[in-house]
């Protein structure tokens, strides 16, 4: 339990950085996610073949087709949520990509026929206004002006294909979840290879310095860390800990780049995580509602 709380907690604040790498490394995001996933395949690539998941047994052509499509769906949720980083701000982006408990929610009953409890319409509902609160304002700090609304519909885009690649993931029972984190990156290269502007590449190592401890530690290592206390932590206790990282990524947006925000985006921001939490983590929002619930 403590070394799993440990992994899970340094894999979160190492995801609260993601954002400050991707406007340091002053690349577009088609760009930053080529160059992550070549770094990031380099690493978990090491990584699987040391632990011995490259053998021949754990592929098949149904999984390869499912992880295909799970690359599809991460590598795009990668493009929207750093594509959202320049027009909403770090701190922005990561409140509204925290609606993904929902969208998995709502694909869940879609696709599996799953039933949507009363505890998480109204939890839906508490993240719905601050969804409203936020989109109501346009920070000042590192917001492209006319575009902030274009940001957050890119953060709820990721959101959505997240949620997707989610439950594409959920078939992949039986392959480690370090080969899969692999095989995702690895197809995202060929993916985004013919989209790369490769004649405006970084040119200073300052830039380089972003993009490689964002592919090496921000991927390889994070996926390391999370799936290894993923496997010994129980659920709630995941949950619970998965949300260091929109705190770490509001903090850092605010020492790095001086991102202020305004007292409704606060608040907006507040109940979608507080929405968030609540969903992940099964809490009940008053009497009437737990004693409907039994």
């Amino acid at each position: 339990m403590r070394v799993g709380c440990v992994e899970m907690s340094v894999a979160m604040l190492i995801s609260g950085t993601v954002g400050w790498l991707v406007v340091s490394s002053q690349q577009t995001p088609l760009n930053v996610v080529f160059i992550r996933c070549v770094f990031g395949a380099a690493t978990l690539l090491a990584i699987c073949a040391l632990k011995g998941m490259l053998r021949k047994s754990l592929f098949s052509w149904r999984m390869l087709g499912l992880v295909t499509l799970g690359s599809a769906t991460i590598v795009g949720n990668w493009v929207l949520l750093f594509a959202a980083y320049s027009r909403a701000s770090i701190s922005m982006a990561t409140a509204v990509y925290n609606t993904q408990p929902f969208m998995l929610v709502l694909l869940g009953a879609v696709v599996f026929r799953e039933r949507i409890t009363l505890r998480t319409i109204l939890w839906l509902i508490v993240a719905f206004l601050g969804l409203v609160l936020v989109v109501r304002v346009e920070p000042a700090v590192l917001a492209k002006p006319g575009e902030y609304l274009e940001g957050i519909g890119y953060a709820l885009g990721a959101a959505f294909l997240y949620a997707i690649c989610s439950i594409v993931t959920k078939q992949l029972k039986g392959t480690p979840p370090h080969l899969i984190a692999l095989l995702h990156v690895a197809f995202g290269i060929i993916m985004l290879a013919p989209f790369v502007d490769f004649q405006n590449l970084p040119t200073t190592p300052n830039h380089w310095a972003d993009l490689v401890v964002l592919g090496v530690i921000n991927t390889g290592i994070m996926y390391v860390l999370l799936y290894g206390a993923i496997q010994k932590l129980p659920t709630a206790v995941t949950g619970a800990l998965s949300f260091i990282y929109p705190v770490v990524a509001i903090i850092v947006d605010r020492v790095a780049f001086g991102q202020r925000l305004g007292w409704l985006q606060i608040v907006g921001a507040a109940l979608i995580l507080l929405a968030a939490a609540g969903t992940t983590l099964g809490w009940e929002l008053t009497p009437r509602e737990r004693a409907a619930l039994e």
